[in-house]
């Protein structure tokens, strides 16, 4: 495979080279390192209520799904919370033992006005607490009338993906004049299965107490979800004053690589805004509040009951309070002077009610995180200077202390005498005394800093260059989850989706990362007719988290070690080691055809290569995207736009052997896109996967979709599979 890829971008490299013009107006270049997109350039059919798939469009991105609205953005290798998510300026915080609800899914892409992702040397001021870099997702900002009249504006969209049955309504409208304005954003989505390009299993009853799977249905796949915003702002001189209003209620969302699904998923975001603008910068501060109540069990297609237990519930409570405040000070003509303060308090309880009669899951309830706390207090000073029209600087240092802290816990029961059901030892007394026995209290001062710098020696050429150094600290589950006593209690806490247990590492110290980028960027002088931008990396990773046997983590005692497995996967704690990260992203853009009379012809090009390795175990990172490449014929003609897109993925052979990782064939997809825009309305129509081929998603996890995931006959070795053919049709209405 890999060297399919090879033959198409040297195939395609001479089209490239001496075509004509290309005006692709989906992603330009704002600032040092960033890369942004307007949303409302995107195929809502194709997002299908998954926010997280319009940044995958974006420049060196790609996904780690699980549940259809809680995608995972991957950037240079690396996921989740390594990655800094900030929703209209709030930093949201996953609550669920299998982050099933991460910071993008509580934003519907309707929703959404624009994206910036900062790879790698993310700024300071965007901020810390990741090693990735940054991604900030914008809803529209406030729009006011210019004169007396009052200003309305309307739209509606629906759209139906076939592959999934996905449907989906949006609607937003707004109404403001001179002063005030008000818009409101509603969305939902109902979606069944998905379905792979062939058969990968037999078709069967998904579960002894399930319904019917076909051999192609990936089970655990369908989702519903509902989402409302409300922003109402104010202006006033130079003050604009905004509070906005985030409700969303998800009732369903299996996923296909957990061992439970979302069966309930309720959160509030209350903001309030405030901007200033004055001759020497801008004031902006930020106040904002999230609770989300959260749930788990068995869904449509996973055994429900377990002996006289009607499955096994998991409540999240989870409480995230923030104030920002930032100040962008004019000092000269060269000069901007960037200071800011984040303030963050975090609140989780995760407690998993009693369920049957026995001591399996009984006679109380299982607290897995109880009272736990995440506090985080930063402050940042940032200075840009423009020294020439050639040479722009940027350096940041961002203070950052982290308190977490956990109170004492409890299992189903208080018994210190082993005993064994379903293979399991349901004695939780010892684990839980040892547990509250330590200490439970970890405050880590963190240093974030970049130092950035710009040269454009003339028209046709750019080159950003710098280095980072970034440091996370560990989440509340990657330290306080306890029980090791049995692979039913470390089944639930997995936020990587390999089908693996894992207990916590009290003990974790923040990973500190330390990233040397470049950026070349050479372009004809009105960036219009070709392009060529090419982004190496190197990073090295000090006590990066990574998994770990349980004896390494100091879970080697009779009443709290991990047992050994028969189904091939499991039990493991996490520990901190080294790894070492390099890579690069290439784009190429040319025209091939300018402004005939059936419109015009473009080419694009992305490659992205990123490869990973554990130093201390020498192991190979987890769920690395191998060698991809996505090339693309582009034309416009008036307001008809159209796509043809060819997916190049390599063999998936550098794994994880600790995690039990799975290979993948190498593949190619090839999709069609097409859209027309009037005055009033837009239709887009895309056919994904025209061919239905059939393939395996390289960081997809293991397949757990189906069966008694909480026994020891679901097997490792099958990876999830991806999407077969998909006919997608979104009509949006304006007024």
């Amino acid at each position: 495979m890999q060297s399919r890829i090879y033959l198409a971008v040297m195939c395609a490299w001479p089209c490239l080279a001496f075509a004509d013009h290309l005006d692709i107006d989906a992603v330009t270049v704002e600032a040092p390192q960033t890369e942004h997109a307007v949303a409302a350039e995107q195929n809502t059919a194709q997002a299908a209520g998954d926010s997280a798939s319009l940044v995958s469009d974006m420049f060196g991105l790609q996904l780690r799904r699980g549940g259809g609205v809680s995608s995972l953005p991957m950037m240079q290798g690396l996921a989740d919370d390594r990655i800094r998510i900030k929703v209209d300026g709030m930093d949201l915080i996953s609550s669920c033992a299998n982050h099933m609800n991460p910071a993008l899914s509580y934003i519907d892409p309707a929703n959404i006005a624009d994206v910036k992702v900062y790879r790698g040397l993310a700024p300071v001021s965007v901020g810390g607490d990741s090693i990735a870099g940054s991604i900030v997702v914008n809803s529209a900002r406030p729009v006011f009338a210019v004169d007396d009249s009052l200003l309305t504006q309307a739209s509606l969209n629906t759209f139906y993906r076939s592959n999934n049955d996905a449907f989906g309504v949006n609607a937003s409208a707004l109404v403001a004049n001179q002063q005030v304005y008000l818009r409101y954003t509603g969305a939902t989505v109902d979606a069944n299965n998905a379905h792979a390009g062939g058969a990968f299993k037999p078709a069967g009853a998904a579960a002894s107490d399930r319904g019917w799977l076909d051999a192609d249905e990936i089970g655990s796949t369908a989702y519903r979800s509902t989402n409302h915003a409300l922003a109402l702002g104010f202006h006033l001189d130079n003050h604009l004053l905004e509070f906005k209003l985030g409700l969303q209620d998800i009732d369903k969302q299996g996923f296909v690589n957990q061992r439970m699904d979302m069966t309930g998923n309720q959160s509030e975001q209350y903001q309030l805004r405030h901007e200033a603008r004055f001759d020497w910068g801008q004031w902006q501060t930020r106040l904002y509040h999230e609770h989300t109540r959260h749930s788990m069990n068995f869904g449509a297609d996973k055994q429900f009951l377990y002996g006289d237990a009607p499955g096994m519930p998991m409540n999240t409570r989870g409480y995230t309070t923030g104030l920002n405040s930032q100040v962008d000070w004019l000092l000269n003509a060269r000069d901007t002077l960037r200071l800011g303060l984040d303030v963050q308090r975090y609140r989780l309880n995760d407690d998993w009610p009693a369920s049957g009669s026995g001591m399996m899951m009984g006679p109380g309830t299982f607290q897995n995180i109880h009272n736990g706390e995440r506090d985080r207090n930063d402050v940042y000073a940032e200075w840009d200077a423009a020294w020439s029209q050639a040479w722009w600087t940027q350096i940041g240092l961002r203070l950052s202390e982290v308190e977490t802290k956990a109170g004492t816990v409890q299992g189903y029961n208080p018994s210190t005498t082993p005993s064994m059901m379903m293979g399991y030892a349901m004695a939780y007394g010892i684990a839980a005394s040892e547990f509250n026995a330590k200490d439970r209290s970890t405050r880590d001062t963190n240093v974030d800093t970049t130092w950035l710098a710009k040269y454009i020696p003339d028209e046709m050429q750019q080159y950003e260059f710098g280095y980072a150094l970034k440091m996370r600290s560990p989440n509340l589950y990657e330290r306080y989850t306890w029980a090791a006593t049995n692979s039913m209690v470390t089944n639930m806490n997995n936020w990587v989706g390999d089908g693996n247990g894992y207990v916590g590492n009290a003990s974790l110290k923040p990973e500190k990362a330390h990233t040397f980028q470049l950026t070349a960027d050479w372009h004809d002088a009105e960036r219009h007719d070709w392009q060529l931008k090419w982004t190496p990396f190197y990073r090295y990773i000090q006590d990066y988290i990574d998994a770990a046997s349980c004896a390494s983590a100091g879970y080697v005692n009779a009443g709290n070690d991990c047992p050994a497995r028969t189904d091939g996967f499991s039990n493991l704690s996490l520990g901190n080691q080294s790894a070492r990260m390099y890579g690069f992203d290439l784009n190429a853009r040319k025209t091939l055809v300018a402004d005939s009379a059936w419109g015009s012809l473009g080419a694009q090009l992305d490659i992205n290569y990123v490869r990973g390795k554990n130093t201390t175990s020498h192991d190979d990172l987890y769920g690395v995207m191998p060698l991809n490449a996505k090339l693309a014929l582009l034309h416009n003609y008036g307001g008809w736009k159209n796509r043809i897109q060819a997916r190049m993925v390599d063999n998936k052979s550098h794994i994880q052997a600790i995690r039990h990782e799975n290979e993948t064939p190498g593949y190619m997809l090839l999709d069609l896109y097409s859209s027309y825009e009037w005055k009033k309305a837009r239709l887009d129509v895309g056919l994904e996967n025209v061919l239905d081929k059939f393939y395996f998603d390289p960081t997809g996890g293991a397949y757990l979709g189906q069966g008694a995931t909480m026994g020891a006959t679901v097997l490792q070795g099958l990876q999830v599979p991806g999407w077969g053919r998909s006919v997608n049709v979104a009509l949006t209405l304006f007024y």
